[in-house]
């Protein structure tokens, strides 16, 4: 049986897109493998053998500071992420299941705080926090991180629990004498674990990988993420080119995390499929 025309050109598009993703790290990958003097003078193609002579070299600088970056951003991402999902899952549940005035124009005003980039607010939040003495902490960082990821882990929090999370199961506890937060901690969230961990990782990622925010915020090195941390040694770069080895290594182990924590959560997403399937 012959494939359709559209199918084939689909998987096509697909195939182009994944390559000019991948692209980029599998460059990191062989990059980090390189010498300082042979980095920009040999093939882009060719891996090297100093690898773990760049990873040693980015562990002794300046103490560790690297590691530092990365604590640092496992505080700001996992922290935000965490915060985040439990206030979006709460939201979002009550948004699915009750009925209160004012539950339209409140949907409504989560999904315009969707329309508006994080960017345009890093500015006018610095002022703000700044006022009342909070710029430069770490709070700086990761209160604005879950407010701004809470409209859209709101909008899939509510999408999440109206699909999931039957009305009849509810009802039934209502009967059985549960209370209203013992339905939503004891019932609904169980029911609703797949949703909750897709929102935990795209706010995760967002956070990761969030420069504008920490870079406008943070005056203190050692309270940089990784994305700020290594800007800053890029910059340097121009003076002591001997950095630019330690940007692209760093860069490389930047990236473990991630790769780790979604390989890590994915069965949740399978089971989630499974179940959605059998329903």
């Amino acid at each position: 049986m012959r494939r359709p025309k559209m199918s084939v050109a689909a998987t096509a598009i697909l195939a182009i897109g994944s390559v000019y993703t991948l692209l980029p790290v599998l460059w990191v990958l062989i990059a980090a493998t390189k010498s300082g003097s042979s980095l920009f003078n040999s093939s882009t193609a060719v891996p090297g053998t100093s690898l773990l002579h760049n990873i040693s070299q980015l562990n002794s600088y300046r103490s560790g500071l690297f590691w530092r970056w990365m604590y640092n951003t496992l505080i700001y991402a996992g922290g935000g992420a965490f915060l985040g999902t439990v206030l979006s899952g709460l939201t979002g549940f009550a948004l699915a299941k009750y009925e209160f005035r004012g539950k339209k124009v409140l949907f409504n005003v989560l999904l315009g705080g969707v329309m508006v980039p994080a960017v345009a607010l890093a500015v006018p939040t610095y002022l703000m926090l700044a006022k009342v003495g909070m710029a430069g902490g770490y709070l700086s960082v990761l209160l604005p991180s879950v407010a701004a990821a809470l409209p859209y882990g709101s909008y899939l929090g509510r999408i999440f629990a109206a699909s999931s999370v039957p009305d009849e199961v509810l009802e039934a506890g209502r009967i059985e004498g549960a209370g209203e937060w013992r339905l939503m901690l004891r019932i609904a969230a169980p029911m609703m674990v797949p949703g909750l961990v897709t929102i935990f990782l795209f706010q995760f990622i967002s956070i990761w990988n969030n420069f504008m925010l920490p870079f406008i915020m943070l005056g203190d090195d050692r309270k940089f993420p990784l994305t700020v941390g290594l800007f800053s040694l890029l910059n340097q770069g121009a003076q002591q080119p001997a950095l630019y080895n330690l940007v692209i290594t760093g860069a490389l182990l930047s990236i473990l995390p991630l790769i780790v924590l979604f390989l890590t959560l994915q069965r949740y997403w399978r089971s989630g499929i499974v179940a959605g399937a059998v329903k």
